[in-house]
């Protein structure tokens, strides 16, 4: 075996001394190329880095396209690139510097695709300042459903113009409940994105919440803070239509977690003039200008943790997410695992690109690759 399985119960800030040098990582071999499981060093955090054995990491969206698209990853000597961006584990080294986290504690975080950070390996480093504790009744399965899939939507809520749409965040002394009687149209709400999306906006006071759903999710996103679901099958026109039977209130915010062709051209004819509409992938040609002639705001969000503009907004964030999931103000995804650890994951990718997953969180535990 080439890699570290620790049989020990704690750990020590001798962790590499200790441990073999190698690990399992599923890595993009290059650009537009094939994933494949292989050995890498583990990698060493630098000052104000912490290291940390990833337990369990999600598969987003985002990992395809960039095997797919060669997004985000262009340099030559960036191959082979570790994949991934959700992980939870626990910290078992400390860079130079850091002192706000101690060794065994259970975090998580979004990564990037930086050399060593990658979440789709069985050991990464991250920025101490970015890390959050994993209260006592989340798993590190639950943990991993979070980082990708939240940020966006907060992003989009509560990042200044023009990145965002400008809303407090509910984290600050007048943020929460802050825009009760509020109506807000969640495109898409059994998507990842889509149910910390309506989770946020129960958190932010907006009523109705409205979102878009095929029936058999209703309980689910009921329960998560939504108050109006329509079937997402229903034309524009009936979609109107029965957003009209729940409020008279003009529609002045829509969140688009697909960001389709056809979902974006969906959110912006719903909007009332002044509108905004949030996305979470670019938007397609020729809508901006169509929003600018009818005096509405569109803003595509690249919720992405190394973005100097979100910096103090998501410091903020990873804060206080501890507390809003240990009084379980947000829940996490529901989870599906993986089998065989990071052998699973293009398999996994796979069914998210041919759209085969539906309302959960696909998880892979790295420590169980053989």
């Amino acid at each position: 075996m080439d890699y570290y399985e620790d049989p020990y119960p704690t750990y020590s800030t001798t962790f590499l001394t200790m441990a073999a040098q190698n690990q399992k990582a599923v890595v993009l071999l290059k650009r537009f190329g094939d994933l494949a499981v292989t050995s890498l060093a583990v990698p060493k955090p630098s000052k104000g880095e912490v290291l940390i054995k990833v337990h369990s990491t999600a598969l987003n969206p985002v990992d395809w396209k960039v095997q797919k698209f060669g997004a985000f990853i262009t340099e030559e000597s960036a191959f082979p690139a570790v994949l991934g961006m959700d992980l939870a584990g626990e910290v078992v080294e400390l860079g130079e510097g850091v002192t706000q986290w101690k060794i065994g504690d259970r975090v998580f975080c979004q990564t990037s695709y930086d050399k060593g950070e990658g979440s789709f390996q069985q050991y990464a480093i991250a920025g101490a300042e970015m890390l959050a504790t994993i209260p006592s009744n989340i798993s590190y399965d639950q943990a991993s459903t979070l980082p990708v899939a939240i940020t966006a939507p907060y992003v989009a809520l509560y990042c200044a113009k023009p990145n965002g749409l400008g809303f407090e965040p509910p984290v600050t002394a007048g943020g929460r409940g802050k825009y009760a009687g509020t109506p807000i149209v969640i495109l898409g709400g059994p998507s990842s994105v889509g149910q910390f999306a309506i989770q946020l906006a129960k958190l932010s006071g907006f009523s109705p919440i409205i979102t878009t759903s095929s029936p058999k999710h209703k309980e689910w996103l009921l329960s998560l803070g939504a108050t109006d679901i329509i079937d997402r099958s229903l034309p524009l026109d009936s979609t109107k239509e029965a957003i009209g039977k729940i409020t008279d209130k003009p529609i002045l915010t829509v969140i688009d977690t697909i960001s389709s062709e056809e979902t974006q051209n969906v959110g912006l004819d719903l909007l009332a003039p002044s509108g905004q509409l949030g996305l979470v992938l670019y938007a397609i040609e020729g809508l901006v200008a169509k929003a600018e002639a009818q005096g509405k705001f569109v803003v595509s969000v690249m919720g992405m943790k190394k973005l100097p503009h979100l910096a103090e907004l998501l410091r903020g964030f990873y804060g206080n997410i501890s507390k809003l999931l240990e009084h379980d103000d947000i829940k996490p995804n529901k989870v599906e695992v993986l089998p065989d650890g990071l052998n699973s994951v293009a398999d996994g990718l796979k069914r998210l690109e041919e759209n085969k997953v539906s309302g959960v969180k696909l998880v892979a535990h790295p420590q169980e690759t053989e």
